[in-house]
């Protein structure tokens, strides 16, 4: 396991900033009330969370799970704010009646599958770590986060957002940006923390479809899928197949990500747009995926994974960079010259990123 000197948590949203920005503007109250109050409520918990980071206040770590099996435990918030709130669910004990909680724990397992039966990692932190989630998180909480310890997930609005359980994808989205804390621990900010919120889209996708047993050809490549209430106009929060086209909506406006380093956004604002152009390495890596075709996981996703847990990606790596090792990773396990090494500098390519 590659910590880089020691991982350094950030708080991560599914829910980019920019969307419950433009929701907490609309006129209408029961549109911008529960945007507002998320907005307040995750600027609170991320000052928390640098606080904890900062003098070391996290709790110490929990026993480790058994070499092959997750170790889950459910805790239910009853709408309120203190975690983790009331247990609910352990591992090993049957689904119960709150199907919150059991999506919450299918999804827990999921991602612990994938991790360890494609890549021989043993739970987030590669050593075992217990996962633990909290659901019905507050009162119209419109967001899913990991705090560096555990996930949270709010129940949505009901008018903009619904479950965040309801989509496998985001909560392996999550718990990557776990995986990214113990490992390269990219910087969240600018290109580095775009692609720390890629190799959150790019993972969490995988676990989709490790899930449901799917092909590239056969996957929908999109992030959050299922989240967005039946009244909005779109499809999910985004898209790894076409950025830039996850909704377009009178109320969230149109979907900003783009596709090549021809759109990339500059801006100050969520960290310098990692939620935005991390629709650049996003792209890439569906066209990796689907140019080698079968199960992504199996050649490109096992690239990617190569280059987070390697030791050679910088906390502060650019796209470029990124790239390049991608491009290394690709000889070293599959070959030089072959559809592998080949796929992957084409994409890169294609984006618009050059390989370092």
């Amino acid at each position: 396991m590659t910590t880089h000197g020691g991982s350094e948590p950030v708080f991560c949203t599914v829910v980019p900033p920019h969307v419950l920005d433009r929701l907490a503007r609309n006129d209408d109250p029961a549109l911008s009330g529960p945007a507002r109050r998320t907005l307040l409520r995750d600027s609170e918990l991320r000052a928390r969370r640098r606080v904890t980071t900062e003098f070391g206040l996290a709790a110490a770590p929990a026993a480790k799970a058994p070499s092959d099996q997750p170790l889950r435990t459910i805790y239910d918030c009853a709408h309120g704010t203190d975690l983790p709130g009331g247990k609910v669910r352990s591992e090993g004990q049957e689904p119960g009646r709150d199907a919150t909680v059991n999506r919450a724990y299918s999804g827990l397992g999921a991602t612990f599958d994938l991790y360890l039966k494609a890549y021989q990692r043993h739970s987030i932190d590669g050593d075992g770590l217990p996962l633990d989630a909290s659901v019905h998180y507050d009162e119209g909480y419109n967001n899913a986060f990991w705090n560096g310890e555990q996930m949270v997930f709010g129940d949505g609005d009901g008018e903009i957002f619904v479950d965040f359980t309801n989509s496998v994808d985001v909560i392996g989205h999550e718990l990557t940006h776990g995986v990214t804390q113990y490992t390269a621990n990219l910087t969240y900010y600018g290109q580095p923390g775009a692609l720390n919120e890629s190799m959150s889209d790019v993972f969490g996708s995988l676990i989709k479809q490790y899930s449901l047993g799917q092909t590239a050809a056969e996957a929908d490549w999109l992030i959050g899928a299922g989240l967005l209430a039946p009244n909005v106009t779109g499809a999910a929060l985004r898209s790894m197949k076409a950025p830039g086209t996850a909704y377009d909506d009178d109320v969230l406006g149109k979907d900003p990500q783009p596709a090549t380093m021809d759109d990339y956004v500059r801006t100050g604002r969520d960290n310098g747009g990692v939620h935005i152009n991390s629709g650049i390495p996003n792209h890439a890596f569906y066209l990796v995926a689907t140019a080698l075709g079968g199960h992504a996981w199996e050649k490109a996703g096992q690239i990617w994974y190569d280059v987070l847990t390697g030791g050679e990606l910088k906390e502060k790596a650019f796209f470029s960079d990124f790239a390049g090792l991608t491009a290394k990773a690709a000889r070293e396990r599959f070959g030089d010259g072959g559809d592998e090494s080949q796929a992957v500098k084409k994409a890169w390519e294609q984006v618009g990123v050059r390989i370092l």
